[in-house]
């Protein structure tokens, strides 16, 4: 993984940092994998703006990736690992021996002509997907399910990693990217290794444009609306303010949304730290 930081010929490249890009190997999709994806603008089917400061941005077509790694006992061959405008991580297409080809998110190190597998019994290597019950404790991982056949739903963006703890019984323990300790099924799948792209978090845009081009509008401060629009609004000059917190008046800093009767609660072990 590298960035690069561009030699600014204009105002807006000055403080530009960009992905190096080392890994992707194509700028051509599997078309046989896109998918259309229409843009909302943020309004409803009434055509109401229902969401604040989305719209624009530049066309994308979606890419059918594998969450579910389903296809179980059959080796698949890493052809190209390519960047995908929907997700921070980059992603692999396997061609498998059967001739059907799969997108996966890659994993740091995952190479060109490397051979995944999934299911049980399957070697720890990097990319394999197998069930927690057969992943040797203390191994990175990532792309883990929450419920056995759902599809991967954590640790999916990138550089995001989690650990297996124990296991115990039907459960294993698994500290998650946030630093929850939580208990999931050992029949659940995961993925080993961590996500690539890693650097993606040092990226910085350099100019308005660039949030414009990714779909965000310019977002209002809360502090600089009338008292009608926000509870932090109001005030002569610069002494609005007050707590920060909300539309709905929520605190923002520090207060629990979680509910305490929630079902799922019994299964964390450590709740993430503040």
């Amino acid at each position: 993984m590298s960035v690069r930081k561009l030699k600014p010929i204009t105002p807006g490249q000055r403080f530009r940092v960009v992905n190096g890009y080392d890994q992707i190997t194509t700028d051509k999709p599997e078309k046989s994998l896109l998918a259309p994806k229409k843009r909302s603008g943020g309004r409803n089917n009434s055509g109401k703006m229902t969401m604040r400061y989305v719209g624009g941005g530049h066309k994308k077509r979606y890419r059918i990736i594998d969450f579910k790694r389903n296809k179980t006992g059959v080796p698949g061959t890493v052809t190209s690992i390519e960047y995908d405008p929907n997700r921070t991580a980059f992603i692999a297409l396997l061609s498998y021996q059967d001739g059907e080809k799969r997108y996966v998110i890659a994993q740091n190190g995952l190479q060109v002509g490397q051979n995944l597998v999934s299911g049980a019994n399957v070697a720890p290597e990097i990319g394999n997907a197998m069930p927690l019950s057969d992943i040797p404790l203390g191994t990175i991982i990532s792309c883990i399910e929450l419920r056995p056949g759902q599809g991967a739903v954590m640790a999916r963006s990138a550089g995001a990693f989690a650990q297996l703890m124990a296991r115990d019984g039907k459960f294993a323990t698994v500290k998650l990217p946030s630093g929850e300790t939580r208990l999931i099924l050992v029949t659940c799948m995961a993925t080993i290794g961590a996500i690539s792209n890693s650097d993606h978090q040092l990226l910085v845009g350099g100019k308005a444009g660039r949030s414009r081009w990714l779909g965000r509008r310019p977002r209002t401060r809360p502090v600089v609306m009338n008292p009608v629009d926000h509870p932090m609004g109001g005030g002569e000059g610069k002494s609005s303010g007050g707590h920060p917190r909300s539309r709905n008046g929520i605190p923002a800093k520090g207060y629990r949304t979680r509910s305490k009767t929630k079902s799922s609660n019994k299964y964390i072990v450590e709740r993430r730290k503040k």
